[in-house]
């Protein structure tokens, strides 16, 4: 008996990383993420490693995530790899306070993002 197995999110010729956890803002993520939207994945981690945003560091990690998940787990072909999907997602938010003058406190909002980057092997045009 048990559980059906669930159906995998992903094609076959695809993988899959995510970084749930990621100390910046969406918005700032998403600059970086559309730097990479469609490259290839030896361009997109060249792009990202002489990016001078804080939030490729992040990101060239979770690309190798996904290039090392397509190679190991689903015996894709590094070489033909394309950055098919890099989304960006809101995560939690931690808040602070700072003490302000007169007895006031003012919030400090400390976001975190979520990337999700999907890699896709693509066959070689003649």
């Amino acid at each position: 008996m048990g559980k059906a197995k669930t159906p995998r999110r992903v094609a076959d010729n695809e993988a899959l990383a995510v970084g749930n956890t990621i100390r910046g803002s969406a918005q700032k993520l998403n600059l970086v993420a559309g730097l990479i939207r469609g490259q290839k994945v030896e361009d997109a981690l060249n792009i990202l490693s002489f990016s001078k945003k804080a939030m490729a560091l992040d990101a060239k990690k979770v690309l190798a995530s996904a290039v090392a998940n397509a190679e190991n787990n689903h015996n894709l072909d590094i070489d033909s790899l394309v950055v098919a999907e890099a989304s960006v997602g809101k995560a939690l938010t931690m808040k602070r306070f700072h003490a302000r003058a007169r007895g006031k406190s003012t919030q400090i909002l400390k976001p975190f993002s979520r990337l999700r980057i999907i890699v896709r092997e693509q066959e070689e045009e003649a």
